[in-house]
């Protein structure tokens, strides 16, 4: 139900760590304008439907299936939203969840933590956030990560996330970085829309490059820059999302003493990224072998995208769980197969913790979806 697809033996000896260990989940919600793009994501059938996205997921996270939701999950062009893989496994095995608003454009409809963030611009103007936003947020994700690892000793912290548009932000932050990640990132979207992603990240690139003329800020072929690189802090700002510097925070924070397993694809590969840019450029100390990141087969083995060469460009360990819905009796799971919306809300790396945790395999974790999908679909 798991398979390893980088750093062969760092994953295992994560897993043998923390197998049957009870874990905890937390998801951090955010904002970018950049999901707003026509056709940019497909996590909302139009750019009014993605402003809600994460609202609605939070509140099926947190509540489950309502006969009046306050956020009702947005149409999606083909799919179900990955919250119910999520929600399933969760309330399945008693996992306790988090949620923490980094930055959203309306008050949430269930409990948060607010973190003092704030949405995020359009990248391509090369100004998303205020500088000062980012450092505190920055505080608050070391602030916040201590705090979740020490509820959760001798195991794991499951960090995920949910920002519309994200993989375009991580495409900018992973360039910014001097990573060649150009045709490697995911999309919800069956064919991963490359070339939009890379107008709209040359944009933000070009204006910040014309702030910081002594910077190379396009992609690189090597990792490290031949000079030193614009502060990490300051790329955020320029072309990030609020969840980045957070979820990034927070890992370097709870690597210290536990597990870190940040769910996701392409966004939490740029976030392990970020935390090495931070670790260096900060003079932090972390612990990289207790980090792994955790995905969706439905990602790993995109092949419009290339997560597997993008972890082995970062070094960071990846992780696929290998949920399969062929079977499923609903079409919009079937979808996943197809290649729609693929991952979000930490599905991935919640279904990796139902098997390491209470041994659920394929029948289990499909059968506790489906189940979600009947309440669902009864109410609707």
């Amino acid at each position: 139900m798991i398979r390893i697809h980088t750093q062969f033996e760092r994953a295992r000896q994560w897993l043998a760590a923390f197998r049957s260990q009870p874990p905890i989940f937390a998801c951090v919600l955010g904002f970018t304008e950049t999901g707003l793009i026509p056709g940019i994501s497909a996590a909302g059938a139009t750019p009014a439907d993605r402003q809600y996205t994460a609202l609605a997921d939070a509140e099926f996270l947190n509540q489950g299936v309502q006969p009046h939701p306050t956020y009702a999950l947005p149409p999606l062009q083909a799919g179900a939203s990955p919250v119910l893989i999520t929600r399933a496994v969760v309330t399945g095995q008693h996992i306790p969840v988090f949620l923490f608003n980094a930055g959203l454009p309306a008050p949430p409809s269930v409990p948060t933590i607010d973190l003092g963030g704030a949405p995020a611009r359009c990248l391509s103007q090369a100004q998303a956030l205020d500088g000062a936003i980012v450092e505190h947020l920055f505080r608050q994700g070391l602030h916040w990560g201590t705090k979740l690892a020490a509820q959760a000793p001798m195991s794991y912290v499951i960090l995920s996330e949910c920002v519309v548009g994200g993989t375009t932000t991580a495409l900018a932050v992973l360039s910014g970085l001097g990573w060649n990640a150009v045709g490697k990132v995911n999309s919800s979207h069956p064919t991963c829309n490359h070339q939009q992603k890379w107008k709209v990240v040359q944009m933000g690139l070009k204006r910040l490059t014309a702030k910081e003329p002594t910077r190379q800020l396009l992609p690189a072929s090597v990792p490290l820059h031949p000079f030193k690189p614009l502060h990490p802090f300051k790329l955020v700002a320029a072309v990030g999302d609020p969840m980045q510097i957070v979820v990034a925070g927070m890992a370097l924070a709870a690597s210290r003493s536990g597990g870190v397993l940040l769910a996701g694809g392409t966004q939490m590969l740029a976030v392990y990224a970020l935390m090495e840019a931070i670790a260096a450029a900060e003079q932090l100390n972390w612990q990289p072998e207790q980090v792994i990141v955790g995905t969706t087969r439905w990602v790993a083995e995109d092949s419009t995208g290339d997560a597997v060469g993008l972890a082995e460009l970062v070094g960071a360990p990846l992780l696929a769980s290998q949920l399969n819905f062929t079977k499923s009796r609903y079409a919009t799971l079937r979808a996943y197969e197809q290649g729609y919306v693929k991952e979000g809300v930490g599905a991935g790396g919640s279904a990796i913790a139902a098997h390491l945790y209470q041994g659920w395999q394929q029948t289990e974790l499909l059968e506790a979806v489906e189940t979600l999908a009947d309440q669902l679909s009864l109410a609707s």
